[in-house]
């Protein structure tokens, strides 16, 4: 009798156990569809299993959203100070603001270029006005426009920028650029470089220890010169001294193809071995993210 009561407590504490780490680790959904209001996500912040950020591309009115681990909405928060110019990616700090990149700059000639810092428990909001060090022309010549850019991270008091270069026309170089995480105008400092092979660069994230990049990155082109495809890759990072992050180990990890195209503009870390990925709404497929395992021991 004794060694049942044992044998049962033990199943209990094991199942309670696994139900910990579901809730604790797997608590997000390996896909689920977003909430109408997000056609056009571009932004996210991982907060908890429960509470995800998130905002659209330029157009949409100033708002950030709230939803579940399921995508289902829970909260929209306008913020009636600020504007959706083209609000391209979010961060976070340690202290719980969000960073909001208004960066996004397709035709390389936005002088009003900035980034909102707002605290969803306060209602605090302040923004981060900048320039580029290396841009003279607006626009430039093609050649030299590469100043757009849709990914970007908080990390030790900075915000990292990487810029995303012209599909075809460009030559496949993403930029490092770095601000204070305060508010003020600076000019950003250009740190680094890099090249990657057909694909630009649409969001940018670093894990909780701070030890992995992600790029996510895409390519577009018209088969046959009418049917149009897209290529996504995620570019981990690792390796890396202090924020030098483009001079670590870099490995690509190629997204399942579709039959039709997809648009990936965000990403998060769930923690240091997953991220989650979200697309646009096309004509075919619904506004839907999804889990991703990393691995960069192979």
């Amino acid at each position: 009798m004794i060694i049942c009561k044992i044998l049962k407590n033990a199943l209990l504490l094991l199942f309670a156990g696994l139900a910990l780490h579901v809730t604790g680790q797997e608590h997000i959904c390996r896909r689920f569809i977003l909430p109408e209001e997000l056609r056009e996500v571009s932004g996210l912040y991982y907060a908890g299993p429960d509470s995800l950020w998130w905002h659209n591309d330029g157009g949409d009115i100033p708002r950030l959203l709230l939803t579940d681990s399921r995508g289902k909405l829970k909260r929209e928060v306008i913020l009636q100070a600020a504007i959706n110019e083209d609000w391209e990616d979010l961060s976070a700090d340690k202290s719980g603001f969000l960073y909001i990149g208004d960066f996004g700059n397709n035709l390389n000639n936005r002088r009003d270029l900035r980034v909102y810092r707002y605290h969803p428990a306060t209602g605090m909001l302040d923004s981060i006005r900048y320039t580029y060090p290396d841009q003279r022309e607006f626009p430039p010549s093609a050649a030299r426009a590469n100043f757009d850019v849709e990914a970007f991270f908080w990390h030790n008091d900075s915000l990292h920028l990487f810029t995303k270069n012209r599909l075809v026309k460009g030559d496949y170089y993403a930029k490092h650029y770095v601000l204070p995480a305060a508010p003020g105008k600076y000019v950003a400092q250009l740190r680094d470089s890099i090249y990657l092979k057909k694909r630009v660069v649409t969001a940018a994230a670093i894990s909780p220890d701070g030890n992995t990049v992600a790029l996510l990155s895409y390519y577009f082109r018209l088969r046959l010169g009418f049917l149009p495809t897209t290529r996504t890759t995620l570019w981990l990072l690792s390796g890396y001294q202090g924020s030098a992050y483009l001079r670590g180990k870099v490995k690509g990890k190629k997204m399942r193809k579709g039959p039709v195209p997809s648009q990936f503009e965000t990403i998060d870390f769930l923690d240091n071995q997953s991220v989650l990925i979200a697309s646009e709404r096309t004509p075919v497929y619904r506004q839907k993210a999804r889990r991703v395992k990393i691995a960069l021991s192979n």
